[in-house]
């Protein structure tokens, strides 16, 4: 009798939920990206120096995180959802690549040495690859059998 008495209207669908966090987060990664380069390439053509320029890079960073994270939980027709745990993760590892890239490109043009550049993309990089190749080593078929 307990299960008849059950308000309906009040459970929520996770997977509406979730696709419409996959859309927000799409939709919001690619802007902040797309921001990003916008945003450095107007920095550049206003002939500001290079480290005024690279420092807008950041956005880029931040956009390739979300639109990771947004894209991998997303169901599709062949596909499951990715566990939001696995795919945080995923979007650290691509975050931590992304933020390599642009800590090299800050410090090279901060200090003009490049070797305090390789040093830093080094410890980034390393972190992310290695990060990206256990989650792939480990992962689990998702397709929908069809």
């Amino acid at each position: 009798m307990r299960k008849l008495g059950q308000d309906q209207a009040g459970q929520l669908d996770t997977s509406s939920i979730t696709a419409r966090i996959s859309t927000g987060g799409i939709v919001a990664g690619t802007l902040l990206t797309l921001f990003g380069i916008f945003t450095v390439l107007m920095l550049y053509y206003m002939r500001l120096d290079a480290i005024s320029v690279s420092g807008a890079g950041i956005f880029i960073v931040a956009g390739g995180v979300l639109l990771t994270f947004s894209v991998l939980i997303r169901e599709t027709r062949q596909k499951y959802g990715m566990n939001k745990i696995r795919a945080a993760l995923y979007a650290l590892s691509i975050g931590l690549i992304l933020f390599s890239i642009f800590s090299g490109i800050t410090s090279r043009f901060a200090t003009g040495e490049i070797y305090i550049a390789l040093g830093s993309v080094m410890v980034f990089f390393l972190a992310g690859i290695g990060l990206f190749l256990l989650l792939v080593l480990t992962e689990t078929d998702r397709r929908k059998g069809l």
